[in-house]
């Protein structure tokens, strides 16, 4: 039987179209993604967690030659680089990722892993935290900035598409932003870092969709060749972070004051990934030895500190929180 016309608008009325509640309403979340996909802060208990295993095999890292100009081991065919004399011990690299991965699943987090290449390319790609981040409803995929570390945001999608988590977006055009150098001040700020991986282009995509759900971006200019913000500032508590306060401008200090966010100063004769650590809940946290004095200060503040062992890891540039992908947390 042919509908008429009359007939059409009425049944199309009779389904309704709304766009309420939106998509990052926790219970629609639930209903029509199977979870409540997202971080609506960096502290909150901490559920879903992806991690990049490195490398399997002793022999994929044989190429790489150490640049004089650097100082660092550098392989541009297979893409990665790796601050020390010596080439990287893969075993020993392995076992301190398993290591935090042990200590995120003795924390009640389940772990996850993003497929990382198997023929040595790629090292850097164990830091995750690059290729997205979480917020509210779903992920926002990086636009890595330099060419050596583009592919690793297909992965990333891949295994967010493959749990069910939405995509809000990926950077593109002419933007480059990566996940390092953003950090969740609370549930309704942000602080991303613009820098030489960072550009204005990439701030401006971020922006415009973290509006779309009621987060204002607060875009702070580093210094020189810094990479990202996580190595300046971490949140460790609710309303409370560590940072090198030396490393950010004197105006976003200032606005933390007004966000109500306490500082806890990071020592300046610590590892100088001392800050880059991970909130598993709110007060316990997640960091490296060799950072001992801020560690420290953080047990005086009264947060609860969780130390290992992740020196082969960080002669990568990076440390925990460049390491983890939270993907959900409680909210």
């Amino acid at each position: 039987m042919r509908l008429t016309t009359q007939q059409r608008y009425a049944l199309q009325r009779s389904f309704g179209c709304t766009p309420l509640p939106a998509h990052e309403d926790a219970q629609s979340l639930e209903r029509y993604w199977g979870e409540r996909w997202g971080c609506a802060d960096d502290v909150s208990r901490l559920r879903v967690c992806l991690l990049g295993r490195p490398a399997e095999g002793d022999d994929v890292f044989d190429d790489g030659q150490l640049d004089p100009e650097t100082g660092a081991i550098v392989d541009p065919e297979r893409l990665w680089y790796f601050y020390d004399q010596d080439r990287p011990d893969v075993g020993l690299l392995q076992r301190q990722h398993d290591g935090l991965a042990d200590a995120l699943c003795a924390e009640g987090v389940k772990v996850d892993y993003v497929e990382t290449p198997r023929d040595g390319r790629c090292l850097n790609a164990l830091f995750v935290r690059d290729a997205a981040v979480v917020v509210p409803g779903g992920a926002i995929i990086s636009r890595m900035g330099p060419l050596m570390r583009r592919g690793e945001e297909q992965r990333v999608s891949a295994k967010l598409a493959s749990l069910g988590v939405p995509i809000l977006r990926t950077i593109h055009g002419s933007g480059t932003f990566e996940g390092g150098s953003f950090v969740m001040l609370d549930d309704k700020h942000v602080a991303v870092g613009q820098s030489c991986r960072v550009n204005f282009e990439g701030c401006r995509q971020l922006t415009e969709t973290l509006a779309t759900i009621g987060i204002e971006t607060i875009v702070v200019p580093l210094t020189g060749y810094s990479l990202h913000i996580d190595g300046s500032i971490s949140m460790v508590d609710h309303r409370t972070c560590v940072a090198k306060t030396w490393e950010l401008p004197h105006w976003f200090l200032g606005r933390l004051d007004e966000l109500d966010v306490r500082v806890i100063e990071a020592d300046p004769d610590d590892d100088y990934l001392c800050v880059n650590l991970i909130a598993v809940r709110p007060g316990r946290v997640l960091m490296t030895k060799g950072s001992e004095r801020t560690a420290d200060a953080l047990v005086r503040a009264g947060i609860e500190v969780v130390m290992i062992d992740f020196s082969e890891v960080k002669k990568g540039g990076g440390s925990v929180h460049c390491a983890t992908l939270p993907v959900m947390r409680e909210w």
